[in-house]
């Protein structure tokens, strides 16, 4: 019976708290505080997929970037996002064939070490999605692109004493309008973006 109460008491501490520090978030982009953000990285992952020659979708990782955004809920237009990654942190879950992706027929990492987006525009799309549209700087080319991000919401994060924001988002674009063309179409030309982040607030 002690053993069954003690174990009940710790479940009971435990589960309250989990409660104290789980944030109240308000969800929707008109709750979310106004204000200049910087990335949390020890909560943010970029992804990439491409097709692979219509057997699977390849996927990895950029494990270096660094994200500022500038929010304004009352009016969105003014909202601004910007992104660099540093190329040579890919990651495929293979040494070798990382290295062959940083070389100069695939990312050439030591002519062009980093991907730019800077967001020309910005537009509140429903109650949690948006649209940035602006431009990325991928291989010395500079090309349109846009970035629909679903904002999670925002609250006080307890265990960091900072305002924090949660997006997803995701972009599409096409590889060979940057000259990245090689092996188009047997490896697909199509990039896809996939981005989970989160930003304190300023």
């Amino acid at each position: 019976m002690i053993t069954r109460a003690l174990l009940f008491l710790t479940v009971f501490f435990l589960v309250s708290c989990a409660a104290l520090i789980q944030p109240n978030i308000k969800s929707g982009i008109a709750e979310i505080k106004q204000g200049n953000y910087e990335l949390d990285k020890s909560h943010a992952t970029v992804l990439f997929k491409v097709n692979h020659m219509g057997f699977s979708k390849f996927i990895g990782r950029f494990n270096t970037f660094d994200a500022g955004l500038t929010f304004d809920p009352d009016n969105f237009a003014n909202s601004k996002l910007n992104a660099i990654v540093d190329m040579s942190s890919i990651d495929v879950n293979s040494p070798d064939f990382e290295e062959t992706l940083r070389g100069k027929d695939w990312l050439n990492t030591d002519e062009f070490p980093q991907a730019i987006f800077e967001s020309e525009s910005a537009k509140q799309i429903s109650e949690s999605k948006a649209v940035f549209s602006g431009y990325l700087t991928f291989l010395g080319v500079r090309g349109p692109v846009d970035i629909e991000v679903i904002f999670n919401g925002g609250a006080n994060n307890i265990l960091t004493q900072k305002y924090t924001l949660g997006f997803e988002a995701k972009a599409l674009f096409s590889r060979s309008a940057f000259g990245l063309d090689r092996y188009v179409p047997t490896i697909g030309d199509d990039i896809e973006l996939e981005v989970h982040v989160e930003f304190h607030r300023k």
